[in-house]
């Protein structure tokens, strides 16, 4: 090989390189701008309460122990309590399945169960049984909307979780009013940053079109932390 083309290769090898540079730079730049509009998204829905006078109050599931709903859950249907009882709607609308661990029970039921034990009549109660993750209890949601010819709703959850409810419920047609379930105790940095990067890839992988199922197998654990 001569000089000249060694040269050559080199100065080849150098451009190659300095492109592949430049495009990760570029992807980096292009991932922080997209992560940060995002928890700006999420952090802002966080920290309001839209509740309203609407149709149906709708509480999203968490998990359930035996027939008895979690820390996470009992926190969201004591909130759907409160806002039942200050007549912000005379319809709760409780979302969630059963899982392998638990057969038999749902989250849905069990909601049902805590909110006539808190006085709301069984025939102002809509238990929803069979969904699994968020995006289909958006989608049962849409179908009992239909169904029940309910046009505004408010949403209850955790207060990080609401953002991503709210964008889905768009894409299903629901008019949605986000109000977030109380936070008590003392929340770790390390527990919130983990919400919000959680919240962060669902809705990314939402937009994206992919599966992040192994996150959130991996958070199962975490879902009662109180943050």
């Amino acid at each position: 090989m001569t000089a000249s083309a060694s040269n050559q290769r080199r100065k080849s090898q150098s451009f190659a390189g300095s492109t592949l540079r430049w495009f990760l730079a570029l992807f980096l730049l292009v991932t922080l701008g997209w992560f940060t509009y995002v928890y700006k998204q999420i952090d802002e829905v966080a920290n309001q309460d839209e509740a309203q006078r609407a149709d149906a109050i709708a509480v999203f599931g968490a998990a359930e122990y035996s027939g008895r709903p979690s820390p996470v859950l009992h926190l969201r249907l004591d909130h759907a309590v409160d806002l039942y009882r200050k007549q912000i709607a005379p319809l709760v609308i409780t979302l969630g399945g059963g899982s392998d661990k638990d057969s038999g029970n749902t989250e849905g039921a069990v909601g049902r169960d805590y909110l006539l034990a808190n006085g709301i009549p069984f025939g102002n109660i809509i238990a929803e049984t069979r969904s699994i993750d968020t995006e289909q209890q958006v989608h049962r949601l849409a179908a009992i909307a239909r169904e029940n010819n309910l046009h505004h709703i408010v949403v209850v959850s955790d207060a990080t979780h609401l953002f991503r409810i709210r964008e889905l419920c768009k894409d299903a047609g629901l008019d949605v009013y986000t109000s977030p379930r109380a936070t008590i105790g003392h929340i770790s940095n390390y527990d919130l940053t983990m919400r919000y990067f959680h919240e962060i890839l669902s809705y990314t992988s939402l937009r994206l079109g992919l599966n992040i199922s192994w996150l959130h197998r991996w958070l199962e654990g975490k879902e009662d932390l109180d943050f």
